[in-house]
């Protein structure tokens, strides 16, 4: 599943020019990827919309949504730890200290990396959903934050 959604932040650039469900999948096919590999992607992708779409929904008139407070801290189930990791728990503590995720899209991150249903997640998928996350909103973090989410460790150069 992962490779299709790399494939799909390297060819389109926000969600909305990729082609419909039916196209998409006939170019995936036509592509290499195998059937269930898409059909799970897409499945994925639907549950990503609709967190974009709630993300992006205004409150009703005179509704007031909730926000953490700066001083909050996010308090993960057993079940979230056993499906992220430690690993992916602590680069999106990472990533929030840095300013990179706010709390609700720190939740979409979350949200979108359970839905995966297998853990622990490893590092680099789970850089993938964030990367898919900030794709779904039409947004390109900062150059930093993509170094730190496409280029090994190993590979990087020491100034």
């Amino acid at each position: 599943m992962f490779d299709v959604l790399v494939y799909l932040y390297e060819n389109y650039w926000r969600p909305d020019a990729c082609p419909d469900h039916a196209q998409l999948s006939r170019k995936l096919s036509a592509v290499g990827f195998e059937s269930d590999e898409i059909q799970e992607a897409l499945h994925w992708l639907d549950g990503l919309a609709m967190r974009t779409g709630e993300l992006s929904a205004e409150a009703p008139t005179g509704v007031t949504p909730l926000a953490q407070s700066p001083a909050g801290i996010r308090v993960y189930l057993r079940e979230e730890q056993e499906l992220l990791g430690d690993e992916s728990i602590g680069f999106i503590s990472f990533l929030e200290s840095a300013g990179v995720l706010t709390p609700p899209l720190r939740e979409m991150v979350i949200d979108r990396a359970t839905a995966v249903g297998s853990g622990p997640l490893e590092l680099d998928d789970l850089k993938i959903i964030v990367l898919m996350v900030f794709w779904s909103l039409g947004e390109e973090p900062d150059a930093l934050i993509l170094d730190e989410l496409f280029v090994a460790p190993e590979d990087r150069l020491i100034h």
